[in-house]
């Protein structure tokens, strides 16, 4: 398969750069669209059923340098050297930048990411005092604005995010809140949190124009023991498996392919894969997600769930009737 199977178009203006107090909510169920709220989506979720949301908490590790060169930080990988993505091309030849709280950045190695080293050791402590909150790009340009707004520290995390790791939100638990999960357990279903902390994997462009070729970056995974029993069980009396996002998708059947290990009560591990039209989903029966920019390894995952066809004539579905596009825009529920 090609990237341009995964591309279609869409009108600027929908690009959504801030949430809506209430979202709009496209459900497609045996691939017939309609239009329905976040508390009806709710009611939909019968007491046989389980929720499944991931828990990860993003860090603000977008650092701004004093010449205004923006570089986010991406994973530490010894002594003062990080993992980055940065404009490289942007970085004046062999000059060490000036981050705040005077430590100073060296770029050590190009590509895709790029490696830093550091003056001195930092760590999340660091980010949560000078950081910016890692809006993606798109948002950025549509804003234009650079940097992100107070509001988006708030906006831009989950209700229920608790472990620190992520350098974007799993953007469809933003629909909704604490008090909605209460609903769903009041209901009679079971709600179960995992973690998957989301890094260059879910968000990473696709570079090559063959989809073989593409080369899926690793996120790190922590599943209860306890909650994939449950998971199963739910599998096992016929019940639906309702993922709150790309990332529960990617961990869950991630699992489903013995990706991790148990270590004391808790599964975990790192997760590559690639899910794109042709795999065979073993465990989400209902997958809820935002609208996603298209040639994504995310709309491959909705191709790989919904069908390539389907997914597109119901993407042209939610862009003419103005949906709100991507990670503060609104959601779709896509029912197997």
């Amino acid at each position: 398969m090609l990237k341009s199977d995964l591309s279609f178009s869409y009108p600027e203006h929908l690009v959504a750069t801030e949430p809506r107090s209430v979202s709009r909510v496209m459900f497609v169920n045996g691939g017939v669209p309609q239009e329905v709220t976040t508390q009806y989506i709710l009611t939909q979720i019968r007491p046989n059923d389980i929720l499944v949301v991931n828990e990860t908490k993003v860090i603000p590790a977008r650092i701004y340098s004093e010449c205004g060169l923006e570089i986010l930080f991406i994973e530490n990988q010894q002594g003062n050297q990080w993992q980055v993505l940065c404009p490289a091309r942007k970085w004046p030849k062999g000059q060490k930048l000036i981050l705040p709280d005077g430590v100073t950045v060296s770029l050590v190695k190009t590509g895709l990411p790029q490696t830093v080293e550091t003056s001195r050791a930092i760590d999340v402590s660091y980010f949560i005092k000078h950081g910016d909150m890692p809006l993606p790009p798109y948002i950025q340009e549509a804003r234009s604005e650079r940097r992100s707004r107070f509001e988006d520290q708030g906006n831009y995390q989950t209700d229920w995010a608790e472990q620190l790791g992520s350098l974007a939100a799993p953007t469809a638990s933003l629909h909704f809140s604490a008090s909605d999960l209460d609903k769903v357990r009041s209901r009679g279903a079971e709600v179960v949190k995992i973690c998957l902390h989301v890094g260059l994997g879910t968000f990473l462009p696709i570079h090559s124009d063959n989809l073989d070729d593409h080369v899926m970056h690793s996120e790190s995974v922590a599943i209860d023991a306890e909650a994939w029993q449950s998971i199963l069980e739910t599998k096992k009396r016929g019940g639906d498996v309702w993922a709150l996002g790309s990332t529960v998708t990617r961990a869950l059947e991630s699992m489903a392919l013995g990706h991790f290990e148990l270590k004391g009560d808790t599964y975990v591990g790192q997760t590559d894969l690639f899910i794109r039209p042709g795999f065979e989903y073993q465990i989400v029966s209902v997958l809820m997600t935002n609208f996603h920019q298209p040639e994504s390894t995310l709309v491959a995952m909705v191709m790989a769930f919904a069908g390539v066809e389907n997914m597109k004539t119901n993407y042209q579905w939610a862009i003419d009737r103005h949906f709100r596009l991507f990670s503060y825009g609104d959601l779709s529920v896509w029912k197997r």
